[in-house]
């Protein structure tokens, strides 16, 4: 290989800045992407215990709301300007800072050059860039939350006139100003990334990496890299129109409005614009998100049933399929915009289409644990219990993919029900799930099974106990992002419900207190790895557990066999590395 021949002896040593801080190696900036999501997953949390506090018990006086949000909760009482920003940058942190860039960061970061083979990315310096716009981006979305007006609070799909109009609403000011530089700054940043993982699949695979042996993650990884160049330029160019109309007097999002009395000038536009530009990213991105993760589950369930993974082909098949399919589904989010029926019926064609490659994952991965020689580490758990929310979540899309069923759950608290399980909770999991198993790989120590245990359990039973009940809520007509129901007579019996969704919620929340104690504390003091803890057949177990810029010393292992030989009938143990050479007379598996 050419990028072998340069061996890395002319690495003098590095400074604390040079290897901590302006990283060029993958393996750092991984951590890097990993440990900035959990602070913006934290931040996450903490707003959405804050608004299910107010959800559940809207009369009561929180002294903690006047300490957490000064003059927005006076006497302890939350404003409800704050809550719709709290909603709205709970939404926003979660789908775009935790789960699309801490995941696909972290993991295909990690992950690309060790399975395939390679030294590092194909470009450090723009594999550095990408986390620095992601850090810049961060930073910005957090000052947004102490301007004097608020943050954004035009939800987190920030749709116009709300979001244009800086008069609308105390967050479509300033706050809602730096949300749009926040995301200008994030965009960047998952391009700049992607660009560099789809190079480095495509080019820098070792000898005999062919990819047809490459493990599911990468194709994941690969196929979401793919995605997020495509998708997310259109939402730049959402924002940048967005930006023309707040700021330099254009009307692309607005006509014919009135605020306080007055008729505004704008004629000719459309929100409904807007709102095409913005699911366009919209749909990709759910899979931008769950792709990655149910990479993680393939090889994780693979590895620790110690079975060949079912169906490789036909998984890859899937991920191309639901990839192609994403781009074409959009429309089901604006069913009720009066959009012509027949268009309506051809988006819940398509809609209900993308089902099937996704139950040929979930088949795949309950064929790939029936009669397995399971062994259930916290890491194996969580790819169980992502199953699960995909399936139980997706459940629920079927009927809101189905445009005359949709018109009654729409924008009620079924829509969030099934986002959050299928999406929000299948993706958190999945993230679960690779930290828990890649955790000696990145730190070369172990994690407390133990308390992996408590969390997993804890986690699942809390995560169903919040989004289970609010099908029921949604189906009760319920309307989201209210700031109380107490007005409206007819919901003053489900206001039990949103007191135990609240209970599971505080408590889902402390659990996650153990896991960062755990995951800090054992990158620190946790007992040494061995190089090949799972003993897994992919290639990054080969490289040593002390970290070596470049992954390997001396030559890049050269590929044989796909990634999935477990338990091969006449073999000496229950797996052989990518990187044994066939027997003679032995057959590649999988092919």
């Amino acid at each position: 290989m050419a990028h072998d021949s340069h061996e890395h002896d002319h690495h003098h040593e590095e400074t604390f800045i040079s290897k901590y801080v302006f990283s060029l190696d993958h393996k750092m900036i991984s951590k890097q992407f990993l440990i900035t999501g959990m602070v913006m997953g934290v931040i996450g949390v903490t707003m959405s215990l804050l608004f299910r506090l107010q959800l559940a018990w809207p009369d009561k006086q929180w002294p903690i709301l006047e300490t957490l949000l000064g003059k927005w909760g006076t006497d302890g009482i939350m404003d409800p300007n704050i809550y719709l920003a709290l909603v709205t940058i709970h939404g926003t942190i979660m789908v775009f800072f935790v789960l699309t860039a801490g995941l696909s960061g972290t993991f295909s970061n990690l992950l690309i050059p060790l399975q395939i083979g390679a030294r590092d990315m194909a470009s450090g310096f723009l594999n550095m860039l990408s986390y620095w716009f992601f850090f810049a981006s961060s930073i910005v979305m957090v000052i947004s939350l102490f301007v004097e007006n608020g943050p954004a609070s035009a939800g987190w799909t920030v749709y116009p006139p709300l979001s244009a109009l800086p008069q609308a609403m105390p967050g479509s000011g300033m706050g809602m100003t730096l949300w749009l530089v926040s995301m200008a700054l994030f965009i960047v940043s998952s391009l700049l990334g992607g660009i560099n993982y789809i190079v480095t699949v495509l080019n820098l695979r070792t000898k005999g990496m062919s990819m047809t042996r490459l493990p599911l993650t990468i194709w994941a990884f690969f196929v979401t890299a793919i995605l997020g160049v495509l998708s997310f330029p259109v939402l730049l160019s959402a924002a940048l129109l967005l930006i023309f109309d707040r700021s330099f007097g254009t009307s692309f999002y607005l006509s014919d409005i009135m605020v306080a009395g007055e008729l505004l000038t704008n004629q000719g536009g459309s929100p409904i614009l807007f709102q095409h530009l913005f699911w366009f990213l919209g749909h990709p991105e759910v899979y931008i998100i769950l792709l990655p993760a149910l990479g993680i589950t393939s090889e994780v369930i693979s590895t620790n049933s110690r079975k060949p993974i079912f169906g490789y082909r036909a998984m890859v098949g899937s991920i191309l399929a639901i990839a192609f399919l994403s781009f074409i589904v959009w429309g089901h989010h604006m069913f009720i915009t009066g959009m012509n029926p027949f268009l309506g019926s051809v988006f819940t064609f398509t809609t209900l289409l993308i089902a099937i490659p996704s139950a040929v994952k979930a088949f795949n991965y309950m064929t790939t644990l029936w009669k397995g020689n399971l062994r259930l580490t916290p890491a194996m758990l969580f790819s169980i219990g992502l199953v699960s929310t995909f399936i139980t979540g997706g459940l629920t899309g079927l009927i809101l993919g189905d445009s005359a069923l949709d018109i009654n759950v729409h924008d009620t608290y079924f829509v969030v029900a099934h986002f959050h399980i299928v999406m929000g909770l299948s993706a958190i999991f999945g993230m679960f799930a690779g930290v828990y198993h890649w955790f000696p790989k990145m730190f070369g120590r172990r994690m407390i099974k133990g308390l992996g245990y408590i969390h997993f359990w804890v986690t699942i039973v809390c995560a169903y106990g919040v989004f289970f009940p609010m099908h029921f809520l949604g189906l009760a007509g319920l309307p989201r992002r209210y700031y109380t129901n107490t007005s409206f007579p007819m919901f003053d019996d489900l206001a039990d419900i949103n007191v135990l969704i609240s209970i599971f919620a505080i408590v889902g929340g402390i659990a996650q207190v153990v896991f960062l104690f755990n995951f800090f504390y054992s990158a620190l003091r946790g007992k040494k790895s061995t190089q090949n803890p799972w003993k897994s057949t992919t290639m990054e177990w080969t490289t040593p557990v002390e970290h070596v810029h470049g992954n390997w010393p001396g030559e890049i292992p050269e590929v044989h066999r796909w990634a999935y030989d477990y338990s091969k009938p006449g073999m000496d143990e229950d797996f052989v590395p990518q990187t044994v050479a066939l027997k003679p007379g032995e057959v590649e598996s999988g092919h």
